[in-house]
Protein backbone atom coordinates (compact mmCIF):
# COMPACT_ATOMS: atom_id res chain seq x y z
CA UNK A 1 0.00 0.00 0.00
CA UNK A 2 1.23 3.51 -1.02
CA UNK A 3 1.41 6.23 1.56
CA UNK A 4 0.19 9.13 0.22
CA UNK A 5 1.65 12.09 1.93
CA UNK A 6 0.26 15.55 2.05
CA UNK A 7 2.41 18.49 1.74
CA UNK A 8 2.09 22.08 3.72
CA UNK A 9 2.98 25.05 1.46
CA UNK A 10 5.74 27.41 2.62
CA UNK A 11 3.97 29.99 4.85
CA UNK A 12 0.72 28.05 5.52
CA UNK A 13 -0.06 27.53 9.15
CA UNK A 14 -0.44 24.34 11.08
CA UNK A 15 -3.16 23.84 12.87
CA UNK A 16 -2.06 21.94 15.85
CA UNK A 17 -4.78 21.28 17.77
CA UNK A 18 -6.86 19.95 15.07
CA UNK A 19 -3.80 18.42 13.76
CA UNK A 20 -4.42 16.13 17.42
CA UNK A 21 -7.97 15.63 16.65
CA UNK A 22 -7.57 14.57 13.69
CA UNK A 23 -4.50 12.13 14.75
CA UNK A 24 -6.62 10.95 17.73
CA UNK A 25 -4.89 8.76 20.54
CA UNK A 26 -1.89 7.53 19.95
CA UNK A 27 1.81 6.18 20.98
CA UNK A 28 2.84 9.59 22.07
CA UNK A 29 0.21 10.22 23.99
CA UNK A 30 0.86 7.02 25.71
CA UNK A 31 4.30 7.63 26.12
CA UNK A 32 3.67 10.81 28.43
CA UNK A 33 0.74 8.91 30.26
CA UNK A 34 3.63 6.23 31.05
CA UNK A 35 6.25 9.02 32.39
CA UNK A 36 3.75 11.12 34.00
CA UNK A 37 2.85 7.80 36.16
CA UNK A 38 6.25 7.42 37.23
CA UNK A 39 6.78 11.08 37.82
CA UNK A 40 3.57 11.77 39.70
CA UNK A 41 3.65 8.20 41.61
CA UNK A 42 6.96 9.58 43.66
CA UNK A 43 5.96 13.40 43.90
CA UNK A 44 2.88 11.43 45.81
CA UNK A 45 5.05 9.31 47.99
CA UNK A 46 7.30 12.17 48.81
CA UNK A 47 4.37 14.28 49.86
CA UNK A 48 2.83 11.55 52.16
CA UNK A 49 5.94 9.63 53.72
CA UNK A 50 6.28 12.42 56.93
CA UNK A 51 2.59 11.17 57.89
CA UNK A 52 3.87 7.64 57.75
CA UNK A 53 7.24 8.42 59.31
CA UNK A 54 5.93 10.80 62.15
CA UNK A 55 5.03 7.74 64.72
CA UNK A 56 8.26 6.65 64.55
CA UNK A 57 9.60 9.81 65.11
CA UNK A 58 7.13 10.41 68.47
CA UNK A 59 9.19 7.45 69.74
CA UNK A 60 12.46 8.33 68.36
CA UNK A 61 13.02 11.43 69.55
CA UNK A 62 10.63 11.49 72.24
CA UNK A 63 8.21 14.71 71.21
CA UNK A 64 4.65 15.28 71.65
CA UNK A 65 2.43 14.46 68.77
CA UNK A 66 1.65 18.15 68.44
CA UNK A 67 5.36 19.52 68.30
CA UNK A 68 4.79 17.75 64.82
CA UNK A 69 2.18 20.46 63.04
CA UNK A 70 5.38 22.31 61.94
CA UNK A 71 7.02 19.63 60.33
CA UNK A 72 4.21 18.48 58.66
CA UNK A 73 3.41 21.91 57.27
CA UNK A 74 7.58 22.45 56.14
CA UNK A 75 7.23 20.59 52.75
CA UNK A 76 3.49 22.47 52.05
CA UNK A 77 5.41 26.18 52.82
CA UNK A 78 7.94 24.90 49.81
CA UNK A 79 5.44 23.50 47.64
CA UNK A 80 3.54 26.72 47.98
CA UNK A 81 6.43 28.63 46.74
CA UNK A 82 7.56 25.75 44.13
CA UNK A 83 4.34 25.46 42.50
CA UNK A 84 4.81 28.90 41.01
CA UNK A 85 8.60 28.92 40.62
CA UNK A 86 8.61 25.84 38.24
CA UNK A 87 5.10 27.01 36.92
CA UNK A 88 6.52 29.98 35.26
CA UNK A 89 10.00 27.71 34.72
CA UNK A 90 7.51 25.36 32.78
CA UNK A 91 6.01 28.25 30.58
CA UNK A 92 9.03 29.95 29.94
CA UNK A 93 11.51 26.45 29.92
CA UNK A 94 9.49 23.58 29.14
CA UNK A 95 7.29 21.06 31.00
CA UNK A 96 10.30 18.52 30.46
CA UNK A 97 13.04 21.40 32.28
CA UNK A 98 10.68 22.22 35.33
CA UNK A 99 9.84 18.70 35.71
CA UNK A 100 13.58 17.30 35.19
CA UNK A 101 14.60 20.18 37.80
CA UNK A 102 11.70 19.46 40.34
CA UNK A 103 12.60 16.00 40.71
CA UNK A 104 16.32 16.73 41.30
CA UNK A 105 15.05 19.31 43.48
CA UNK A 106 13.19 17.20 46.05
CA UNK A 107 15.04 14.00 45.60
CA UNK A 108 18.57 15.25 46.48
CA UNK A 109 16.32 17.15 49.88
CA UNK A 110 14.06 14.06 50.53
CA UNK A 111 17.47 11.69 50.35
CA UNK A 112 19.08 14.29 53.43
CA UNK A 113 16.00 13.90 55.69
CA UNK A 114 16.95 10.40 55.96
CA UNK A 115 19.61 11.33 57.76
CA UNK A 116 18.02 14.13 60.50
CA UNK A 117 18.35 13.74 63.77
CA UNK A 118 15.60 16.39 65.62
CA UNK A 119 12.44 18.25 64.04
CA UNK A 120 14.60 21.07 62.97
CA UNK A 121 16.44 19.45 60.83
CA UNK A 122 13.66 17.59 59.43
CA UNK A 123 11.36 20.79 58.80
CA UNK A 124 14.23 22.42 57.15
CA UNK A 125 14.62 19.54 54.78
CA UNK A 126 10.83 19.17 54.35
CA UNK A 127 10.72 22.56 53.35
CA UNK A 128 13.25 22.76 50.47
CA UNK A 129 11.90 18.93 49.29
CA UNK A 130 8.81 20.89 49.09
CA UNK A 131 10.04 23.45 46.58
CA UNK A 132 10.76 20.56 44.00
CA UNK A 133 7.55 18.84 44.99
CA UNK A 134 5.66 22.02 44.03
CA UNK A 135 6.83 21.56 40.62
CA UNK A 136 5.00 18.21 39.36
CA UNK A 137 1.51 18.91 39.18
CA UNK A 138 1.10 22.36 37.22
CA UNK A 139 3.76 20.92 34.39
CA UNK A 140 2.40 17.42 34.49
CA UNK A 141 -1.28 18.78 33.80
CA UNK A 142 -0.20 21.10 31.39
CA UNK A 143 2.13 18.68 29.36
CA UNK A 144 -0.76 16.13 28.94
CA UNK A 145 -3.81 18.84 28.13
CA UNK A 146 -1.90 20.17 25.97
CA UNK A 147 -0.83 17.26 23.91
CA UNK A 148 -3.92 15.09 23.38
CA UNK A 149 -6.85 15.57 21.00
CA UNK A 150 -9.79 18.04 22.55
CA UNK A 151 -11.87 15.42 23.66
CA UNK A 152 -9.66 13.60 25.29
CA UNK A 153 -7.89 16.87 26.72
CA UNK A 154 -9.25 16.64 30.67
CA UNK A 155 -9.17 12.73 30.86
CA UNK A 156 -5.78 12.01 30.13
CA UNK A 157 -4.55 14.79 32.33
CA UNK A 158 -6.88 13.42 35.36
CA UNK A 159 -5.64 9.92 34.36
CA UNK A 160 -1.98 11.06 34.53
CA UNK A 161 -2.59 13.23 38.11
CA UNK A 162 -4.92 10.81 39.26
CA UNK A 163 -2.09 7.91 40.08
CA UNK A 164 -0.54 11.04 42.75
CA UNK A 165 -2.53 9.17 45.67
CA UNK A 166 -1.12 5.65 44.95
CA UNK A 167 2.13 6.93 45.41
CA UNK A 168 0.75 8.65 48.38
CA UNK A 169 -0.43 4.98 49.27
CA UNK A 170 3.28 3.09 48.89
CA UNK A 171 4.50 4.95 51.95
CA UNK A 172 1.62 3.03 54.09
CA UNK A 173 2.85 -0.35 52.95
CA UNK A 174 6.70 0.59 53.78
CA UNK A 175 5.59 1.55 57.08
CA UNK A 176 3.79 -1.55 57.86
CA UNK A 177 6.55 -4.10 56.11
CA UNK A 178 9.82 -2.42 56.12
CA UNK A 179 10.04 0.13 58.60
CA UNK A 180 10.17 -2.25 61.45
CA UNK A 181 13.15 -3.67 60.24
CA UNK A 182 14.98 -0.86 58.61
CA UNK A 183 13.59 2.17 60.97
CA UNK A 184 11.94 5.07 59.50
CA UNK A 185 14.95 6.70 57.30
CA UNK A 186 13.88 4.10 54.88
CA UNK A 187 10.89 5.98 54.17
CA UNK A 188 13.07 8.86 52.97
CA UNK A 189 16.13 6.69 51.54
CA UNK A 190 13.04 5.45 48.90
CA UNK A 191 11.46 9.05 48.50
CA UNK A 192 15.49 10.47 47.56
CA UNK A 193 16.96 7.95 45.23
CA UNK A 194 14.00 7.43 43.00
CA UNK A 195 13.40 10.75 41.92
CA UNK A 196 16.69 10.97 40.86
CA UNK A 197 16.91 8.02 38.58
CA UNK A 198 13.85 9.19 37.32
CA UNK A 199 15.48 12.61 36.42
CA UNK A 200 18.26 11.78 34.65
CA UNK A 201 15.95 9.07 32.24
CA UNK A 202 13.48 11.51 31.93
CA UNK A 203 16.24 14.42 30.58
CA UNK A 204 16.84 11.55 27.63
CA UNK A 205 13.32 9.95 26.96
CA UNK A 206 10.54 12.12 27.70
CA UNK A 207 9.15 14.08 24.78
CA UNK A 208 7.98 17.76 25.17
CA UNK A 209 4.34 18.99 25.03
CA UNK A 210 3.53 19.42 21.91
CA UNK A 211 2.35 22.85 22.44
CA UNK A 212 4.53 24.11 24.26
CA UNK A 213 6.98 22.95 21.20
CA UNK A 214 4.78 24.97 18.74
CA UNK A 215 4.87 28.40 20.37
CA UNK A 216 8.99 28.50 20.69
CA UNK A 217 11.03 28.34 17.53
CA UNK A 218 13.99 27.29 18.76
CA UNK A 219 11.91 24.12 19.30
CA UNK A 220 11.28 23.80 15.73
CA UNK A 221 13.51 21.11 14.94
CA UNK A 222 11.71 18.70 17.79
CA UNK A 223 8.73 19.78 16.38
CA UNK A 224 8.72 19.12 13.31
CA UNK A 225 10.81 15.73 14.56
CA UNK A 226 7.50 14.88 16.50
CA UNK A 227 4.99 15.73 13.77
CA UNK A 228 6.86 13.12 11.67
CA UNK A 229 6.61 10.31 13.86
CA UNK A 230 2.79 11.30 14.72
CA UNK A 231 1.51 11.71 11.25
CA UNK A 232 3.98 10.31 8.66
CA UNK A 233 2.00 11.54 5.69
CA UNK A 234 2.40 14.86 6.76
CA UNK A 235 5.31 17.00 5.30
CA UNK A 236 5.79 20.08 6.80
CA UNK A 237 7.86 22.57 4.96
CA UNK A 238 10.51 24.71 6.51
CA UNK A 239 8.55 28.00 6.33
CA UNK A 240 5.77 26.95 7.11
CA UNK A 241 4.19 28.36 11.21
CA UNK A 242 3.02 26.31 13.84
CA UNK A 243 -0.33 27.31 15.33
CA UNK A 244 -2.39 26.63 18.05
CA UNK A 245 -5.87 28.13 16.58
CA UNK A 246 -8.27 27.60 19.35
CA UNK A 247 -6.72 29.94 21.90
CA UNK A 248 -5.69 33.64 22.34
CA UNK A 249 -2.16 33.43 23.50
CA UNK A 250 -0.30 36.00 25.90
CA UNK A 251 2.82 38.03 25.35
CA UNK A 252 4.81 37.17 28.46
CA UNK A 253 4.22 35.49 31.82
CA UNK A 254 2.77 38.29 34.05
CA UNK A 255 0.12 36.87 36.84
CA UNK A 256 -1.91 39.86 35.87
CA UNK A 257 -3.02 37.49 32.74
CA UNK A 258 -4.47 35.06 34.90
CA UNK A 259 -7.47 38.12 35.13
CA UNK A 260 -7.95 38.42 31.67
CA UNK A 261 -10.81 37.15 29.39
CA UNK A 262 -13.51 37.34 32.10
CA UNK A 263 -11.19 35.32 34.76
CA UNK A 264 -11.28 38.82 36.71
CA UNK A 265 -13.33 36.59 39.56
CA UNK A 266 -12.75 33.34 38.63
CA UNK A 267 -9.29 33.33 39.30
CA UNK A 268 -9.79 34.40 42.93
CA UNK A 269 -12.77 31.86 43.90
CA UNK A 270 -10.16 29.18 42.19
CA UNK A 271 -7.53 29.98 44.36
CA UNK A 272 -9.97 30.03 47.45
CA UNK A 273 -11.64 26.34 46.18
CA UNK A 274 -7.71 24.78 45.95
CA UNK A 275 -7.52 25.86 49.41
CA UNK A 276 -10.34 24.68 50.82
CA UNK A 277 -9.88 20.91 49.65
CA UNK A 278 -6.17 21.24 50.65
CA UNK A 279 -6.88 22.32 53.98
CA UNK A 280 -9.48 19.36 54.10
CA UNK A 281 -7.02 16.56 52.72
CA UNK A 282 -3.87 17.31 54.27
CA UNK A 283 -5.44 17.58 57.49
CA UNK A 284 -6.81 13.79 56.81
CA UNK A 285 -3.30 13.25 55.32
CA UNK A 286 -1.03 14.73 57.71
CA UNK A 287 -3.18 13.41 61.00
CA UNK A 288 -4.89 10.34 60.45
CA UNK A 289 -2.45 8.11 61.10
CA UNK A 290 -1.37 9.84 64.37
CA UNK A 291 -4.96 10.47 65.24
CA UNK A 292 -5.79 6.94 64.94
CA UNK A 293 -2.41 5.74 66.67
CA UNK A 294 -3.43 8.11 69.90
CA UNK A 295 -6.90 6.43 69.64
CA UNK A 296 -5.21 2.78 70.58
CA UNK A 297 -5.81 1.42 67.05
CA UNK A 298 -3.37 -1.11 66.26
CA UNK A 299 -0.54 -0.28 64.04
CA UNK A 300 -1.37 -2.31 60.95
CA UNK A 301 -4.49 -0.98 60.98
CA UNK A 302 -3.20 2.47 61.09
CA UNK A 303 -0.62 2.03 57.87
CA UNK A 304 -3.61 0.14 55.83
CA UNK A 305 -6.04 3.28 56.84
CA UNK A 306 -3.54 5.88 55.52
CA UNK A 307 -3.00 3.41 52.33
CA UNK A 308 -6.24 2.99 51.76
CA UNK A 309 -7.29 6.69 51.77
CA UNK A 310 -4.70 7.24 48.77
CA UNK A 311 -6.10 4.02 47.01
CA UNK A 312 -9.35 5.81 47.39
CA UNK A 313 -8.33 8.93 45.37
CA UNK A 314 -6.75 7.06 42.59
CA UNK A 315 -10.04 4.98 42.33
CA UNK A 316 -11.86 8.01 42.28
CA UNK A 317 -9.82 10.57 39.75
CA UNK A 318 -10.00 7.51 37.63
CA UNK A 319 -13.27 6.23 37.48
CA UNK A 320 -14.80 9.82 37.47
CA UNK A 321 -12.59 11.03 34.36
CA UNK A 322 -15.15 10.68 32.40
CA UNK A 323 -17.59 12.47 34.25
CA UNK A 324 -15.39 14.90 35.05
CA UNK A 325 -14.50 15.29 31.29
CA UNK A 326 -18.36 16.20 30.61
CA UNK A 327 -19.75 17.94 33.54
CA UNK A 328 -16.14 19.66 34.89
CA UNK A 329 -16.67 21.90 37.89
CA UNK A 330 -20.39 20.97 38.51
CA UNK A 331 -19.00 17.12 39.15
CA UNK A 332 -16.62 18.44 41.39
CA UNK A 333 -18.99 20.65 43.23
CA UNK A 334 -21.46 17.56 43.57
CA UNK A 335 -18.21 15.56 44.80
CA UNK A 336 -18.14 18.05 47.27
CA UNK A 337 -21.62 17.91 48.87
CA UNK A 338 -20.67 14.16 49.15
CA UNK A 339 -17.31 14.53 51.24
CA UNK A 340 -19.11 16.42 53.83
CA UNK A 341 -20.87 13.22 55.19
CA UNK A 342 -18.05 10.42 54.21
CA UNK A 343 -15.04 12.71 56.01
CA UNK A 344 -17.08 13.38 59.00
CA UNK A 345 -17.77 9.80 59.54
CA UNK A 346 -14.16 8.90 60.12
CA UNK A 347 -14.00 9.23 63.66
CA UNK A 348 -17.04 7.51 64.01
CA UNK A 349 -15.69 4.26 61.89
CA UNK A 350 -12.69 3.80 63.72
CA UNK A 351 -14.36 3.07 66.88
CA UNK A 352 -16.40 0.58 65.23
CA UNK A 353 -14.31 -1.94 63.67
CA UNK A 354 -11.48 -2.12 61.10
CA UNK A 355 -13.81 -2.84 58.11
CA UNK A 356 -15.69 0.87 58.68
CA UNK A 357 -12.61 2.27 59.33
CA UNK A 358 -11.32 1.03 55.97
CA UNK A 359 -14.89 1.66 54.37
CA UNK A 360 -14.50 5.12 55.53
CA UNK A 361 -11.18 6.37 54.52
CA UNK A 362 -11.49 4.66 50.88
CA UNK A 363 -14.46 6.53 50.04
CA UNK A 364 -13.15 9.98 51.89
CA UNK A 365 -9.93 9.34 49.69
CA UNK A 366 -12.45 8.70 46.49
CA UNK A 367 -14.28 11.72 46.96
CA UNK A 368 -11.62 14.39 48.21
CA UNK A 369 -8.47 12.88 46.34
CA UNK A 370 -10.75 12.58 43.17
CA UNK A 371 -11.58 16.30 43.71
CA UNK A 372 -8.33 17.52 43.82
CA UNK A 373 -7.24 15.44 40.59
CA UNK A 374 -10.52 17.09 38.82
CA UNK A 375 -9.68 20.96 40.33
CA UNK A 376 -5.78 20.48 39.19
CA UNK A 377 -7.09 19.90 35.19
CA UNK A 378 -10.10 21.47 35.30
CA UNK A 379 -8.64 24.48 36.65
CA UNK A 380 -5.87 24.85 34.58
CA UNK A 381 -7.70 24.19 31.61
CA UNK A 382 -9.25 27.41 31.53
CA UNK A 383 -6.07 29.24 30.99
CA UNK A 384 -3.91 29.05 27.37
CA UNK A 385 -1.18 26.94 26.70
CA UNK A 386 0.93 30.38 27.18
CA UNK A 387 -0.14 30.45 30.47
CA UNK A 388 -1.35 27.10 31.50
CA UNK A 389 1.74 25.62 34.13
CA UNK A 390 1.90 29.66 35.43
CA UNK A 391 -2.09 29.54 36.21
CA UNK A 392 -2.01 26.10 37.90
CA UNK A 393 1.13 26.95 39.51
CA UNK A 394 -0.69 29.91 40.79
CA UNK A 395 -3.68 27.66 41.76
CA UNK A 396 -1.99 24.96 43.78
CA UNK A 397 0.66 27.74 45.39
CA UNK A 398 -2.03 30.00 46.94
CA UNK A 399 -4.31 26.72 47.84
CA UNK A 400 -1.17 26.02 49.64
CA UNK A 401 -1.89 27.71 52.20
CA UNK A 402 -4.92 25.76 53.05
CA UNK A 403 -2.75 22.91 52.84
CA UNK A 404 -0.39 24.64 55.66
CA UNK A 405 -3.62 25.68 57.87
CA UNK A 406 -5.29 21.90 57.87
CA UNK A 407 -2.50 20.55 59.75
CA UNK A 408 -1.72 23.11 61.76
CA UNK A 409 -5.23 23.38 63.23
CA UNK A 410 -5.17 19.68 64.39
CA UNK A 411 -2.26 20.49 65.84
CA UNK A 412 -4.80 23.06 67.92
CA UNK A 413 -7.28 20.77 68.20
CA UNK A 414 -5.63 17.10 68.57
CA UNK A 415 -7.20 17.11 72.12
CA UNK A 416 -10.33 16.35 70.58
CA UNK A 417 -12.15 13.47 71.02
CA UNK A 418 -11.29 11.88 67.34
CA UNK A 419 -15.13 11.19 66.29
CA UNK A 420 -15.82 15.30 66.92
CA UNK A 421 -12.39 16.09 65.36
CA UNK A 422 -13.48 14.47 61.78
CA UNK A 423 -16.75 15.99 62.18
CA UNK A 424 -15.13 19.26 62.18
CA UNK A 425 -12.36 18.49 59.57
CA UNK A 426 -15.70 18.15 57.09
CA UNK A 427 -16.52 21.52 57.32
CA UNK A 428 -14.16 23.24 54.64
CA UNK A 429 -15.76 20.35 52.06
CA UNK A 430 -19.16 21.71 52.67
CA UNK A 431 -17.53 25.67 51.75
CA UNK A 432 -15.74 24.21 48.60
CA UNK A 433 -19.15 22.75 47.99
CA UNK A 434 -20.91 26.34 47.84
CA UNK A 435 -17.17 27.90 45.85
CA UNK A 436 -17.03 25.39 43.13
CA UNK A 437 -20.80 25.88 42.14
CA UNK A 438 -20.25 29.53 41.83
CA UNK A 439 -16.91 28.82 39.60
CA UNK A 440 -19.34 26.30 37.55
CA UNK A 441 -22.01 29.27 37.24
CA UNK A 442 -19.28 32.06 36.31
CA UNK A 443 -17.51 29.92 34.13
CA UNK A 444 -20.56 29.00 32.19
CA UNK A 445 -21.53 33.23 31.88
CA UNK A 446 -18.05 33.37 30.49
CA UNK A 447 -18.16 30.80 28.00
CA UNK A 448 -21.55 32.18 26.94
CA UNK A 449 -20.45 35.76 26.45
CA UNK A 450 -16.95 34.26 24.59
CA UNK A 451 -18.09 31.62 22.53
CA UNK A 452 -14.26 31.36 21.30
CA UNK A 453 -12.93 30.26 24.33
CA UNK A 454 -15.33 26.89 24.33
CA UNK A 455 -12.62 24.87 22.45
CA UNK A 456 -9.75 25.59 24.19
CA UNK A 457 -11.46 24.20 26.86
Amino acid sequence: MTLRLETVPDRAEVKVSRLLDERGLSAFQIKLIVWSFFIVLIDGYDIAAIAFAAPHLVRAWGVAPSALGPVFSASLVGILFGSVLFGWIGDRYGRKAALVGSNLLFGVFTLAAAYSSNLQQMFWLRLLAGIGIGGVIPNVVAINAESAPRHLRATLAIIAVGCVPIGGAIPGFVAATLVPHYGWPILFHIGGVVPLVIAVAALFGMPESIKYMALHASQRGRMEALIAAIRPDLKVSPHACFVIEDERQFPGFNPVYLFRQGLALITPLLWLLFALNLMGYFFLLSWTPTLLTAAKLPPTTVALAGAVLQVGGTVGALALCWWLQRHRFLAIAIMFVLAVPVVGAIGFAGMTSQAALLTATFFAGFLVLGIQSGINVVGAMIYPTSLRANGSGWELGIGRIGSIVGPLVGALFVGLPVETLYMWSALPFAAGAVICFLVHRLNMARLAARPELYDAQ
